[in-house]
């Protein structure tokens, strides 16, 4: 007889070692991967015709031996052992074959209900979040519009009470100075709802960076900050040079406002770049001697609207954040008041989205 016998005829099998099982259904699993759909259906008639036979073989047994009970010990002797071998006969083939299909179908339903409430718990957790958000941001671009209207509106009812008055110059200039505000805002709110489209090309992000800190020329030589280089390569990757200025710009430029605010003494900015060690990346750290950022504000500084200067719009790093995330990098801020705030900036070379 075959060693290669089915489970439920009770024979040995081979590799009794769960690696040597493994290891045997792994290659069962590849030669049924190689067997064409006429041996599949053989394969599948043969394990058929197990079954029956072992079910013909197992009930001319018992038959035979209550048959002979009956006639060597009696009917009481056949009666008694007919019902108790013939119980554990039913025992054995609903283990061999009822069993294995009721569990297989307890853990599918048990699957898949655990699936459908993990589905509707993240889909709750979502729309939440989600309703949260929306609700933040609608109360703070209500906030970041209806402040300088409300200005603006005072001083034109000012302007229109008395027509005359000298001081109305003055009035329009402020009026328009708050309306320009409004336009910023909602031209920064439009750049971070659109999903602008990145051009991608072969750039250096060291001339990225030196790009960006020229823009700022007049205004380091008027505050007397200095901006100190240290940069080991020139980056090469794959982005787009001038979101990428932008977000450097912004970065740059937020850390002047703290110097300027505060009139920090020896006022610097650090700028290193360079690549890790596998090649795969680049990286770019802007760390300033300023005063610092809050521990409790370093979760929100990447939030919409969310600034701690008093004419900030609170989009800048917001906008930032989602053209490194659109490079498929990372920004990571470290501060500590009173030490300072270090930016850094991880690039892939070639961004997923772009191969």
């Amino acid at each position: 007889m075959s060693d290669d016998w089915d489970d439920f005829s009770g024979g040995k099998r081979r590799g009794h070692h769960p690696r040597d099982r493994a290891g045997r259904r792994g290659g069962s699993r590849r030669r049924s991967r190689q067997q064409t759909p006429e041996q599949r259906l053989y394969r599948q008639a043969r394990r058929r015709a197990a079954i029956k036979m072992s079910v013909v073989t197992h009930f001319v047994t018992y038959a035979a031996v209550v048959l002979m009970l009956l006639f060597v010990a009696g009917p009481r002797a056949a009666f008694y052992t007919a019902f108790g071998w013939g119980f554990f006969i039913l025992l054995h083939y609903f283990l061999a074959l009822v069993a294995p299909q009721l569990r297989r179908r307890f853990i599918e339903s048990e699957v898949s209900r655990e699936v459908a409430e993990s589905a509707l718990r993240e889909r709750r957790s979502l729309e939440s979040r989600h309703a949260r958000t929306l609700e933040q941001l609608s109360a703070s671009i209500a906030h970041e519009i209806r402040n300088p209207i409300t200005a603006a509106k005072s001083l034109v009812q000012q302007m229109g009470e008395d027509p005359a008055s000298r001081e109305n110059v003055e009035y329009a200039g402020v009026a328009l100075d708050e309306l320009d505000r409004v336009e910023r805002s909602i031209s920064h709110l439009l750049r971070f709802a659109r999903d602008e489209e990145l051009r991608f090309a072969d750039l250096s992000l060291a001339e990225v960076v030196d790009s960006a800190v020229e823009t700022f020329r007049d205004r380091l030589a008027r505050s007397g900050a200095e901006v100190r280089r240290e940069i080991d390569s020139e980056g090469w990757m794959h982005g787009d040079a001038e979101k990428l200025r932008r977000v450097f710009i912004n970065i740059v430029g937020n850390a002047l406002d703290a110097l300027d605010a505060t009139a920090t003494p020896n006022p610097h900015i650090d700028i290193a770049a360079g690549e890790n060690l596998a090649g795969t990346e680049v990286w770019v750290r802007i760390r300033d001697n300023g005063p610092g950022i809050a521990s409790e504000a370093l979760d929100d500084i990447f939030s919409p609207f969310y600034s701690s200067k008093a004419k900030g719009n609170g989009l800048g790093l917001a906008i930032s954040k989602k053209v490194v995330d659109a490079h498929g990098g990372q920004i990571e801020v470290e501060s500590q008041p009173g030490a300072g705030t270090t930016f850094l900036l991880t690039f892939p070379k070639r961004p997923p989205e772009s191969t």
